[in-house]
């Protein structure tokens, strides 16, 4: 496997949900500074892959209800070709990553986002992403919120919901 004829960047594009509302209530809620309440996704082959409370969903970069990313992070490269990324996607739906699975706290689109991006890249995605909920429950109201916050299933609109009977080519 000495050829390196073909290589996909990937990206990791990351939405504040609270559209800067984050920065400013947490102190006065929470005690402390959070700059954002993050959303990820993964972009690569041309589209953006994501995970919510549907599943894991596609859609072209940015085709979301949210619009354009706050911030895109180049991750790096991968050899991984389309075909076994799909194939790959299609086994974490089936099983890890299935809608029902979905808690937004423990298990959520930065949580899929950072595994995948260990698979293509071997990087993992900015730990200020996948530390927010620990800060987020660390805090007197966090834990008061987290019966209410549990409940809740992100699904951003607009993407497709990538399982085994799609065949994405």
């Amino acid at each position: 496997m000495d050829q390196h004829d073909s290589t996909f960047g990937v990206q990791l594009f990351i939405y504040d949900l609270s559209r800067g509302m984050a920065r400013q209530l947490s102190p006065i809620m929470l005690g402390k500074q959070l700059d954002g309440i993050w959303h990820t996704s993964i972009v690569v082959y041309g589209e953006e892959f994501f995970y919510g409370g549907a599943g894991i969903s596609s859609c072209q970069p940015g085709g979301t209800m949210l619009g354009p990313p706050d911030t895109v992070v180049e991750l790096g490269n991968t050899e991984v070709t389309e075909e076994i990324f799909m194939d790959y996607l299609s086994s974490l739906g089936e099983t890890t990553y299935s809608g029902d699975k979905y808690r937004l706290f423990e298990h959520n689109c930065n949580t899929f986002t950072n595994e995948v991006a260990q698979f293509l890249t071997g990087n993992k995605i900015p730990s200020y992403i996948t530390d927010l909920p620990s800060e987020v429950l660390s805090t007197p109201f966090g834990q008061v919120l987290r019966p209410i916050l549990d409940s809740i299933h992100i699904a951003p609109p607009g993407g497709n919901v990538i399982s085994s009977q799609n065949n994405h080519s």
